[in-house]
C-alpha cells in the first residue's frame, strides 16, 4: 500500500513538472478592421486615401510585403499597409498603435521600413521627368497657361524635412545654420543631380527650368531678377515667380497630406529615406487616381506653422544672356 502511494506521488510530481515547463499559450489581441470599422470619410481622415484607392495600392505591393510564413501571429499585407499609412498620417508610433491596431512598437518599426521600401520601389512609375517630345510639350503648355512663360518643363525647389539625428560621428553633417537637420545648399543638391547633367548635355533641347534666388542663373535655369527696373523686367519677374510657385505650393500640400514630413521622422536613416520617397510616390499615385482630400478634412490636418520653410540663402546672380534675350523679346 505504501509502495503504491509512493509511486503515485512520483508520477504526480513528474506530471506537475511537465505542466510547469510547458510553454505559455500565446495570447492574441483582437485587432480591428479599419476597412469595416470606419466609413469612407473617417477612413480617409486616418489614412489619407479612400478605401478604393487603398485596395489598388494593396494590389500593387501586397505580394511583396506578404510574410513567407503562415503563422497566425504574422501580420497580413492589409494590416501592414494600414500601419504604414497611419504613420505617414501622424508621424508618431504612439498614434499608429492607437485606433485599436494592437501591434508592438518594434513590429511597427519593421513594418514601416518594409512597406515604405516597397512603395518607394514604385518610383519609376510615378516620379519621372518629361522625357519624350510629347510629354515636354504637354508640360510646357501647362506652364504657359499659368502665366504665359514659354518653354518651361520644370520648377525647382527644395524642402526641409526634419529627421532624427544619426547620433554618430556624422551627426553634425545633417545640421544647418538654424539647428535643423540638413546642411546642404539647394544649388549644391541640384548640381549633384542627374537632371542637371542631362540639361548640361542639352538632352531637353531649348527648354527651361525655373528656380528661386538660391540657384545660379544659367541658360536653362532661369531665376528672378534682383532689382527689376523696366516694365519688361517686371513682367518677367511676375511670370517667373508665379510659374515657379507651383513647386512651393506642392511642398505645403505634400506635408499636409502626410504630416510625418512636417512633424519630423524619428527612424533609422535608411527607413527615413524610404519614407520620404514613399510619400512622394503616394502623392503622385493619389493624383493619378484623383483621390483628393475633402476640404473639411484638409482644414484640420496640420498646423500651418509646421509647414514654414527656412529661407534659402540667395547666391550672387550674374547677368545671363538667355534671360536677357527672353525679357527683351517675350516680355517687352
Amino acid at each position: 500500500m505504501s509502495s503504491s502511494s509512493s509511486s503515485d506521488d512520483s508520477d504526480e510530481d513528474i506530471i506537475l513538472q511537465i505542466l510547469i515547463n510547458l510553454p505559455r499559450p500565446r495570447r492574441f489581441r483582437d485587432r480591428s478592421n479599419p476597412l469595416q470599422d470606419y466609413d469612407d470619410l473617417d477612413f480617409k481622415y486616418r489614412f489619407r486615401l479612400s478605401k478604393e484607392t487603398f485596395m489598388i495600392l494593396l494590389h500593387m505591393i501586397g505580394d511583396s510585403i506578404k510574410h513567407k510564413t503562415n503563422r497566425s501571429s504574422s501580420l497580413s499585407p492589409v494590416l501592414q499597409l494600414l500601419i504604414a499609412l497611419r504613420y505617414y498620417a501622424t508621424g508618431a508610433f504612439q498614434m499608429v498603435l492607437g485606433d485599436h491596431i494592437h501591434v508592438h512598437k518594434s513590429t511597427v518599426c519593421r513594418v514601416i521600413k518594409t512597406v515604405s521600401t516597397e512603395i518607394a520601389r514604385l518610383r519609376p512609375h510615378f516620379i519621372e521627368f518629361p522625357s519624350t517630345v510629347a510629354e515636354q510639350q504637354r508640360v510646357q503648355l501647362g506652364f504657359f497657361r499659368l502665366h504665359q512663360f514659354p518653354r518651361v518643363i520644370g520648377a525647382l525647389d527644395c524642402s526641409h524635412i526634419r529627421i532624427q539625428s544619426p547620433k554618430s560621428d556624422i551627426g553634425e553633417q545633417f545640421r544647418n545654420r538654424k539647428g535643423w537637420p540638413g546642411s546642404v545648399h539647394d544649388s549644391t543638391i541640384f548640381d549633384n543631380s542627374l537632371i542637371r547633367a542631362k540639361f548640361e548635355n542639352n538632352e531637353f533641347g531649348n527648354t527651361f527650368l525655373l528656380g528661386d534666388g538660391g540657384y545660379p542663373c544659367r541658360n536653362y535655369l532661369l531665376t528672378p531678377l534682383l532689382n527689376p527696373r523696366t516694365e519688361a523686367e517686371r513682367k518677367y519677374q511676375k511670370a517667373q515667380i508665379g510659374s515657379r510657385n507651383v513647386v512651393e505650393r506642392l511642398f505645403g500640400v505634400l506635408k499636409r497630406r502626410f504630416p510625418v514630413l512636417a512633424v519630423g521622422i524619428r527612424t533609422k536613416l535608411s527607413t527615413t529615406m524610404a519614407t520620404i520617397v514613399a510619400t512622394a510616390v503616394l502623392y503622385n499615385f493619389l493624383l493619378k487616381e484623383k483621390d483628393e482630400i475633402p476640404q473639411e478634412i484638409d482644414n484640420h490636418l496640420i498646423d500651418i506653422e509646421l509647414l514654414q520653410e527656412i529661407p534659402t540663402l540667395p547666391i550672387r546672380q550674374l547677368i545671363n544672356a538667355e534671360r536677357s534675350h527672353l525679357i527683351n523679346t517675350v516680355f517687352s
